[in-house]
């Protein structure tokens, strides 16, 4: 990101020419991203933010939208015997987000779009969102369909996977190349079935022992991989969103009562 993003981040940005954009309609973008997530040996514990702020840069252009400060604490129970690890609760995670959410919302956003680079947060956002006015909110998960899917499918050889894996390597060799040591990647234990828990590096004899912190196969990442890969994760995002901003939800996906404000 450079000098052209400065007018989407708002933490770059003037009160008052943020106060602008917004009366001029512009929509918020709230990135959720870990900058104290184990991603084993070979990538920085940063992984998830630098995605979640490149990709709200990307797609803040299009649609000239502002970007509030990422949110890098969250619910990340998975990973809380590696050193670095910060996890908070559910519940005050989804404080945190309610919170931060209803002040975008009441400082007079029209759409606000949550962009979610977890998965143990799926949950929790899904929950704090289902409580605001549906026409003014979305969940956006950088992982969902139908394009990304897809091309994780054709190109993954790894056995199994979902972290610091073959597929994250990959994107991050196309985000953030420099921040990637190949030479430390790591392959977690092959595994027969996914067994639910949180990863270890100290139990040897668990289904989740992971030694670097990754689970998959990292040392398979290559560039072109992430290429195509974050090509079809924008194509994804950038449709869900332009929908989403242009159209609003789609009114059989919302339930009968939304309350506008939080409870």
């Amino acid at each position: 990101m450079g000098a052209h993003t400065d007018r989407h981040f708002i933490e770059r940005m003037r009160w008052d020419d943020v106060a602008r954009r917004i009366g001029d309609g512009a929509a918020a973008i709230l990135p959720i991203g870990a900058a104290a997530k184990p991603h084993g040996f070979h990538l920085p514990l940063n992984t998830d933010r630098i995605q979640a702020e490149w990709l709200a840069g990307k797609l803040a252009e299009p649609f000239d939208a502002l970007v509030w400060p990422t949110l890098t604490y969250g619910h990340y129970p998975a990973f809380v015997e590696y050193a670095g690890n910060s996890s908070l609760s559910a519940s005050t995670f989804e404080a945190l987000v309610r919170e931060v959410a209803a002040a975008i919302l009441a400082s007079g956003c029209r759409k606000l779009l949550v962009l979610n680079t977890g998965i143990s947060t799926l949950a929790p956002v899904d929950r704090v969102l289902a409580r605001l006015d549906a026409g003014r909110v979305k969940h956006v998960w950088i992982h969902g369909g139908p394009r990304y899917p897809r091309a994780a499918k054709a190109l993954a050889e790894q056995s199994h996977g979902s972290h610091a894996d073959e597929l994250e390597t990959s994107l991050m060799l196309a985000i953030a190349p420099e921040l990637v040591d190949m030479a430390r990647a790591e392959a977690s234990p092959a595994v027969k079935h996914a067994t639910p828990g949180p990863l270890t590096p100290s139990d040897s004899n668990s289904p989740n022992y992971s030694r670097s912190g990754s689970y998959g196969d990292p040392t398979r990442a290559t560039l072109a991989k992430g290429e195509t890969l974050l090509a079809a994760m924008l194509d994804d995002l950038n449709e869900q969103i332009g929908a989403f901003i242009v159209k609003g939800p789609a009114a059989s996906h919302q339930p009968d009562a939304i309350q506008t404000v939080l409870r």
